[in-house]
C-alpha cells in the first residue's frame, strides 16, 4: 500500500490523572503462546454531512488519555516474568502511555470497504506500527485515526491479546467511545472495569480431561506448507436472517426448523465444511474447527462483571475429510455444539492447568481458526463520527471471521483468506448451502 497512506503524526498518550505504579502478573489463560499478538480492529466512518471536523483528533487524544486512566495497564509495557514462572507474563505499569497515530490517505475512500481487499495486507497501513513481538517493549495499545480522501474516516486499534480478549477489549473501546463524547465522568468509568487475573491462575482439576485442540495430528497432504506458500485470496460473504434459517433447516435431522441449533453452530460448521471441501484434502486428513468460549458464566464462582482479561478457553470440533464432507450440515453442527457444551468449571481448570504447566498450545495442521466479532457491539461505536459503516480487521488472514452488519442487526459478514487455487470452489459452495 505503500504511499497510499501518510503517517502525519504520532503522539505517545499517557493516562490523564495519576495510576498505580505497580506490576500486575498476567494470568496462565493470558500468558498463553498462541496470544502474543495483536488484535487489530478496522471501523470506518463515513464523511460527515458538513465538512470534516479535524478537530476530532485532538478530541480522540483526550478520550483515549481519559480512558487510560482506569484501563490504566493498557499503557504499562508486557514483559516475561523475571522468575521465568512457567512461562508467565506480567504488565509494567509506570505510564508508559499508549500510541496515537493520525495520518491521511490519497487514495482510499469509503466505498473501498464495502468489498473485501485485493490482497490480505491491502490495508497495513492503516495500523501502521505493526507489532510483531508483542514483548519487545511496543505499547500494547495503539490507535491510529485516517482520514479518506472523501472525507471518511478509518479507526484502527491494535490491542496487545495477552492483556485484554475481545470482550474485554470492546469494553474498552465502549468506555473510550463515550470519553470522546464527553457522555462519561471520571468517575463513572470506574465502575465496572476490573484486573482480578488471580482468579484465573491454576488450581486443581478433578480427573483428567482430553484437550482435542492441543492434540497434534499427522499432516498427510502438505498442508501448513500450502497456506505459507500458495497466495491467499480474501472472501467475504454476508448471510442474512433468512439464509441462518435456512441453514438451521439444513441442520436439523428432519429436514425442519430445530430451534436447538444457534446461529453460530450452524453458520461456523457450514463455513468449515464449505472450506474443507474447497481444499481437495486426503479423505482421512483430520481437520480441526477451533473457536473461543466465553467462561465468565461457566466457571464456578463466575467471574465477575468488567472482567477483561483473556476469559476464554478454545472450542474444538475435530473429525476427518470423509466424515465431514460426506456426513452433511448436520454432522459438523452437532460436534460444534458438543465442543461447546464440553465446557465447564473442570474443564476450564484442566485448560489453565495443562497452558501453565505443559505450555499447551494449538498445532495448525488441518485447522480452521473462527473468531466470533459479531457479538462485540463494534457496530454501535460512535467516536462522533457516527455509526461506523465498515467493522472488520486491518489485515485479512486465515482465520474466519465472523463480524457486525452495519444497520442489518440480524445478520452475520465471514470474512477468511482462502488458497488462491480453492477461493472459488469456496465462494461457490458457502454460497450454495444445498450444494
Amino acid at each position: 500500500m505503500g504511499s497510499l497512506v501518510h503517517v502525519k503524526e504520532a503522539t505517545v498518550i499517557t493516562p490523564s490523572d495519576q495510576t498505580p505504579s505497580s506490576v500486575l502478573s498476567l494470568s496462565a489463560l493470558d500468558s498463553q503462546l498462541f496470544l502474543r499478538f495483536t488484535i487489530e480492529y478496522l471501523l470506518v466512518y463515513p464523511p460527515p454531512v458538513s465538512d470534516p471536523d479535524y478537530s476530532l483528533s485532538a478530541r480522540l487524544k483526550s478520550a483515549l488519555s481519559r480512558a487510560l486512566v482506569p484501563y490504566f495497564p493498557f499503557s504499562g509495557r508486557v514483559r516475561e516474568r523475571p522468575d521465568g514462572c512457567g512461562g508467565g507474563l506480567e504488565v509494567n505499569c509506570r505510564g508508559q502511555g499508549a500510541l496515537f497515530l493520525e495520518a491521511v490517505s490519497d487514495v482510499l475512500t469509503c466505498l473501498d470497504f464495502q468489498k473485501p481487499p485485493r490482497h490480505v495486507n491491502s490495508w497495513r497501513k492503516l495500523l501502521s506500527l505493526h507489532v510483531i513481538d508483542v514483548l519487545a517493549g511496543a505499547p500494547p495499545l495503539v490507535v491510529q485515526l485516517t482520514w479518506l480522501r472523501d472525507g471518511g474516516a478509518a479507526l484502527a486499534v491494535g490491542v496487545n491479546h495477552c492483556v485484554s480478549d475481545g470482550i474485554g477489549s470492546a469494553e474498552f473501546l465502549a468506555l473510550f467511545a463515550e470519553f470522546s463524547k464527553d457522555s462519561l465522568s471520571q468517575t463513572e468509568s470506574w465502575r465496572k472495569h476490573l484486573w482480578d487475573r488471580q482468579l484465573l491462575m491454576p488450581s486443581p482439576a478433578s480427573g483428567s480431561l482430553s484437550h482435542p485442540e492441543f492434540n497434534r495430528v499427522p499432516d498427510l497432504c502438505g498442508f501448513v506448507n500450502r497456506f505459507n506458500a500458495e497466495r491467499l485470496v480474501p472472501t467475504s460473504v454476508v448471510f442474512e436472517r433468512q439464509k441462518l434459517n435456512e441453514l438451521k433447516k439444513l441442520a436439523s435431522r428432519l429436514g425442519e426448523f430445530n430451534s436447538k441449533h444457534t446461529s453460530f453452530e450452524v453458520l461456523s460448521a457450514h463455513v468449515w465444511r464449505s472450506w474443507a471441501r474447497s481444499l481437495n484434502l486426503p479423505s482421512n486428513q483430520i481437520l480441526k474447527l477451533l473457536f473461543s468460549i466465553n467462561i465468565r458464566d461457566r466457571v464456578k464462582p463466575s467471574l465477575p462483571s468488567g472482567y477483561y482479561g483473556n476469559a476464554f478457553v478454545v472450542g474444538c470440533a475435530q473429525t476427518t475429510v470423509k466424515d465431514l464432507t460426506e456426513k452433511g450440515l448436520s454432522h459438523a453442527t452437532m460436534l460444534v455444539k458438543q465442543a461447546k457444551e464440553r465446557v465447564g468449571d473442570d474443564y476450564v481448570r484442566s485448560v489453565v492447568e495443562a497452558v501453565s504447566k505443559e505450555r499447551a498450545c494449538p498445532d495448525s495442521v488441518g485447522v480452521l481458526i473462527l473468531s466470533q466479532w459479531s457479538r462485540l457491539g463494534l457496530e454501535k461505536l460512535d467516536f462522533g463520527f457516527g455509526k461506523p459503516i465498515h467493522i472488520g480487521s486491518v489485515c485479512c488472514d486465515r482465520y474466519c471471521l465472523l463480524l457486525p452488519v452495519p444497520e442489518r442487526s440480524d445478520a452475520v459478514k465471514v470474512m477468511v483468506a482462502v488458497p488462491s487455487s480453492a477461493v472459488d470452489t469456496y465462494e461457490n459452495l458457502v454460497l450454495s448451502p444445498n450444494a
